[in-house]
């Protein structure tokens, strides 16, 4: 199905692979108008070729999201070539493997600025049209949203703040028609690990491990499109994810103690 000029717009962030471009598959499938955002300027242009190519209707953004300017200029952009935004997907991600005693607080400030403050510039530049449109808003988070993560206390913290800012955001948005969806993923199959940050900034060093099997992009999209579809609040993928969910909260130091017996090289997505 391709898009016509009156079909929905979706504007999405870390869209040049993994599961911010399974996502622009999986919209463009929908029927929408997609707008892609990313730092990585080679492969969004790849992704947005590929899905013209196909007849869907494309505009790729280079941007850096912790760059709040550019980040309403992206978003001002959109509005003047389709007319508004109706879906905000905020997937632009970025983690560390390090443990805090080692790690430069200047590593924390990055994965703070992609992962929370990145999500905060686009769905805060979006805000006028989704409320004009009575849109939604959905967030990419993490099951380290609301556990805790032995050797990515930076990216968890960052995934944390952005339950409290979304949730509160859903909140002040109640009379709007406007919707918040978090989405929590398991491990999932992306470049993440491979472009985790070490302790002092450069590439991790820290062994990489992974829990249970990893979820494959595309079932994860297709998760995250029902979910905003059906304007659910919180999504929590995988059976293992919804024990850690129920563990944290009844059972914290049983939590504790698993996450780091098995987790303390491991990676969350």
């Amino acid at each position: 199905m391709t898009a016509d000029a009156g079909a929905p717009v979706v504007l999405i962030t870390g869209a040049a692979g993994g599961i911010g471009s399974a996502l622009a598959k999986r919209y463009a499938l929908a029927g929408y108008r997609l707008a892609l955002v990313d730092i990585d300027e080679t492969g969004l242009a790849a992704l947005g070729a590929a899905l013209r190519a196909n007849g869907h209707e494309v505009t790729a953004l280079p941007c850096d999201v912790t760059d709040a300017a550019a980040s309403r200029a992206a978003v001002v952009s959109v509005i003047r070539e389709f007319g508004g935004i109706d879906v905000v997907i905020a997937n632009a991600g970025r983690t560390h493997l390090s443990f805090v005693a080692d790690t430069d607080p200047s590593v924390f400030h990055r994965v703070m600025a992609i992962n929370f403050f990145g999500a905060v510039h686009i769905a805060h530049a979006a805000l006028p049209s989704l409320i004009e449109r009575r849109g939604r808003i959905a967030v990419v988070s993490s099951i380290a949203g609301f556990a805790p993560l032995s050797g990515r206390a930076g990216y968890a913290a960052s995934k944390h703040a952005l339950h409290g800012f979304f949730d509160s955001l859903r909140g002040e948005l109640r009379q709007s028609g406007v919707t918040v969806t978090l989405v929590c993923p398991w491990f999932t199959r992306t470049a993440i690990g491979a472009r985790a940050l070490g302790a002092d900034g450069g590439p991790a060093t820290l062994e990489r491990t992974e829990m249970g099997k990893a979820l494959e992009p595309a079932h994860v999209a297709n998760a995250i499109y029902e979910a905003v579809r059906r304007r659910r609040r919180l999504l929590v993928l995988s059976a293992p994810g919804k024990l850690a969910w129920l563990l944290s909260r009844v059972a914290p130091r049983l939590y504790d103690a698993i996450m780091v017996r098995r987790l303390a090289h491991g990676e969350h997505e």
